[in-house]
């Protein structure tokens, strides 16, 4: 199975939370999960990646390979969202979206179909 993983931006800490809990009582986004961390660094992700092979069956090497491709391949990116995170204080979490990618692409063509 292959991963994806992308920063997707900066969020207060209460709005991520909420986020995860409307997700967890929905079931929804099956193959996409979606990560918070404190820092910007890689080991931050993949700390916070651990728990999720264990709750979907996914993996464990092949997700911190996504991550850590990622990572090498978008210094830029990494570097953005480092300093956005400053930017928003201490409230805040860089937020990441994991997934497999056929589930990722299913769940963006239901997204076009409605």
């Amino acid at each position: 199975m292959e991963y994806t993983f992308e920063i997707l931006g900066v969020s207060p800490i209460l709005y991520f939370f909420n986020h995860q809990q409307e997700a967890i009582q929905k079931s929804t986004h099956e193959g996409v999960e979606y990560l918070g961390a404190h820092r910007c660094t890689l080991d931050a992700f993949i700390q916070s990646a651990e728990i999720v092979p264990a709750q979907r069956g996914w993996d464990f090497d092949r997700l911190v390979q996504a991550i850590v491709d990622f990572w090498v391949n978008n210094p830029e990116r990494v570097g953005l969202w480092r300093e956005r995170l400053s930017d928003a204080g201490g409230e805040s979490l860089v937020v990441a979206r994991v997934g497999n990618l056929k589930s990722l692409r299913n769940e963006l063509e239901s997204i076009f179909r409605q």
